[in-house]
């Protein structure tokens, strides 16, 4: 079985690696790549590091951005919340003064007497 696992960007320090820090991090070694392909070239083998690391960096930038999101949900619930709350204080302001009373009462009045001009 020739497959093996790239670690999680959580399990890195950064998305650049070097040969130790590649060969300690996936298990293999520029010698394990040549077992795996032995026509691969050093060019070859290059590439396929460089793409290596790059998987590596966009997992890095995908747990960012994740952790981003979830702060960003966490942060909308909590204004949503305060929204409400700012909500029905305003309401609750509304109903106390008589400025935003209903204006049933008042046109019923104004019904009664009407202006000159009007």
């Amino acid at each position: 079985d020739n497959m093996y696992s790239i670690p999680l960007s959580s399990d890195s320090d950064c998305g650049e690696l070097s040969n130790k820090n590649f060969h300690n991090q996936t298990g293999l070694s520029s010698e394990s790549f040549n077992s795996l392909d032995p026509d691969a070239n050093p060019d070859e083998l290059e590439e396929k590091q460089r793409l290596i690391n790059q998987v590596l960096e966009l997992q890095n930038t995908l747990d960012d951005l994740s952790s981003r999101v979830d702060s960003v949900k966490e942060e909308n619930l909590k204004l949503k919340s305060e929204n409400q709350v700012l909500g029905q204080y305003i309401e609750n302001l509304m109903a106390a003064s008589s400025v935003f009373q209903s204006t049933d009462a008042k046109s019923k009045k104004k019904a009664g007497k009407k202006k000159p001009g009007k």
